[in-house]
């Protein structure tokens, strides 16, 4: 039996679903699986990447307008690791895709009224996270160069603050949703457990966990560099790869399947 197909021992965690041991190349294999659902469905993956870009537009516009570039840049710094909760559609079309279906638009909008009750419970923990993390974000401003005339080095000790406060929601935030939504679109179970077998996952496999990270951050840094438009195409390959990761991560054959369509 290979490393990754050995199952980590979750005795003492009746609530979670079991996990493999994965191995540190497994997140190069899943953006590769992801890039095969995009070329497989073209239209649905780009043009959900497409809303979802102009939601970003109207957010992002709403955070300058309202909370400063300081807010910006803090929630900013995290907005990829969000992906898989903006990404459930996505999940749906890959989930479409292994069950050797075309798949539909409409029924991915479907299965965000169908899990709506696990996704409000998912949507208040998270806001709980936001509130505290836009609070800490506004904090930073006592770092800020009170005048015009500073130099770069003066505004180290701001950018380095919100650097560090945006590394540590994002990385909370990461361990709570890695396999958790697609766990919930997959499987008929609670957002606790679904919540707490992500975690498990996560901190079980904390070298291929922070390389997956790591290319998450890049990804999302070549998307800010397009002016946010390259994530057109890079919310549905992390999307995609997200359903991947899932697939090959967690056992939960315990609980019962949703039909993909």
């Amino acid at each position: 039996m290979s490393t990754a197909d050995k199952q980590v021992n979750t005795d003492k965690l009746p609530f979670v679903a079991p996990c493999k041991k994965l191995k540190i190349t497994a997140p190069i294999n899943w953006l590769l699986l992801g890039w095969e659902d995009i070329k497989k469905a073209p239209k649905q993956s780009l043009t959900y990447g497409a809303f979802i870009v102009a939601l970003s537009y109207v957010f992002s516009l709403l955070i300058w307008l309202y909370g400063g570039i300081g807010l910006l840049m803090s929630i900013l710094s995290g907005f990829l690791l969000l992906g898989p909760v903006l990404a459930i559609g996505l999940y749906s079309i890959s989930c479409q895709l292994q069950s050797g279906k075309e798949p539909v638009l409409g029924y991915c909008l479907s299965e965000g009224k169908r899990h709506l009750g696990n996704e409000l419970i998912f949507a208040v923990i998270l806001s709980v996270i936001f509130l505290i993390w836009a609070r800490a974000a506004t904090m930073t401003h006592i770092l800020y160069p009170e005048t015009a005339t500073a130099d770069w080095i003066q505004y180290l000790p701001f950018f380095a603050a919100g650097t560090v406060e945006g590394a540590i929601f994002s990385a909370i935030i990461f361990c709570f949703s890695a396999f958790s939504l697609p766990m919930l679109m997959d499987r008929k179970v609670d957002v606790i457990t679904a919540i707490i077998t992500s975690i498990n996952a996560v901190l079980r496999n904390k070298a291929v966990s922070l390389f997956w990270g790591s290319l998450i951050v890049f990804i999302v840094s070549v998307g800010f560099a397009t002016a946010l438009l390259g994530f057109i195409v890079l919310i549905p390959l992390i999307g995609h790869a997200t359903w991947h990761a899932y697939q090959e991560t967690i056992q939960a054959d315990d609980w019962p399947k949703h039909a993909c369509i």
